[in-house]
């Protein structure tokens, strides 16, 4: 059975779903144009950083190695048992992680929905207590979260073309060292939305260039029940679906091959989510 959601919004038109699976309701009047549009305020906005090529990027410094540590510990012991109580965390297709480890030896790309203040938690624990380097919006990084954004492996995405150099670099040497990489190609967050909305190509491009295997995640969403309703009862319990990887082609043409991983991404999120029909397409050009 299929269940339909147009009377959610202009921004759920023609979205249908199976019936297993749970469409909260709109917690915000989202966009039905601009599938780009920021929904997330600036908190606390103070700091006056510039993202252009004096910025490190990739910051080697004694004390960010200690408090990047120190914010993945905290994370890992306190934030995943508190995602399993408050959100009621579920992990379907964890076993793909484990059962590709030789393929993701070289490095990887996750990606993800970006709905919720906890989804990178969610893609942590899906990653099974992996560290991950994840490009970012700038300008939220001169607020209160700024701290958290760089210390859990943020990399400010350069506001200027001076910084594009300086950031390209630090995701190559990221690359040669083997690390995973976390991208969000919705690029911004809106919070319980349930249709996925389209990507942006260059986390894809990004894959094509260092060859790496690219594993689509998605969160969807259960209803509050029983005792964690004392946590926020107006708020769904969350599920995280992994998907298997999808392996690109060097020896295929660039443009072309970015648009199959993007694509391919993209229908094997709506399938996890067991989305029939959505509003958006995969892209907008």
């Amino acid at each position: 059975m299929v269940k339909d959601y147009s009377a959610y919004g202009p921004a759920y038109r023609g979205f249908k779903v199976k019936d297993a699976f749970f469409v909260p309701e709109p917690v915000a009047a989202f966009s039905g144009e601009n599938p780009f549009t920021r929904m997330a305020p600036i908190l606390g906005k103070n700091k006056d950083i510039h993202f252009d090529g004096t910025y490190p990027y990739l910051d080697k410094s004694l004390k960010f190695k200690f408090l990047h540590t120190l914010v993945y510990l905290i994370v890992w012991l306190v934030g995943f048992p508190l995602n399993r109580i408050r959100f009621g965390l579920k992990i379907e297709g964890r076993e793909k992680i484990r059962q590709n480890r030789k393929l993701f030896a070289g490095g990887v790309m996750t990606v993800c929905n970006h709905v919720h203040r906890w989804d990178m938690v969610c893609v942590l624990q899906a990653m099974r207590y992996r560290m991950a380097w994840i490009p970012m919006y700038a300008e939220p990084f001169n607020g209160k979260d700024g701290f958290k954004m760089k210390y859990v492996g943020g990399i400010p995405i350069p506001e200027s073309f001076a910084g594009l150099g300086k950031f390209d670099a630090a995701l190559q040497e990221l690359h040669e060292r083997r690390k995973w990489i976390h991208i969000f190609p919705e690029s911004c967050s809106w919070k319980f939305y349930a249709p996925l909305r389209p990507f942006k190509t260059g986390a894809f491009n990004m894959a094509y260039r260092f060859a790496l295997p690219v594993v689509p995640m998605i969160i969807t969403f259960r209803p509050r029940t029983g005792w964690r309703k004392w946590f926020g009862k107006d708020e769904p319990l969350i599920t995280i679906h992994v998907g298997d990887p999808i392996i690109p082609d060097p020896k295929a043409p660039r443009k072309e091959e970015t648009a199959r991983i993007r694509d391919l991404a993209h229908k094997a999120m709506l399938e996890m989510a067991g989305i029939v029909s959505n509003p958006w397409p995969s892209h907008i050009d």
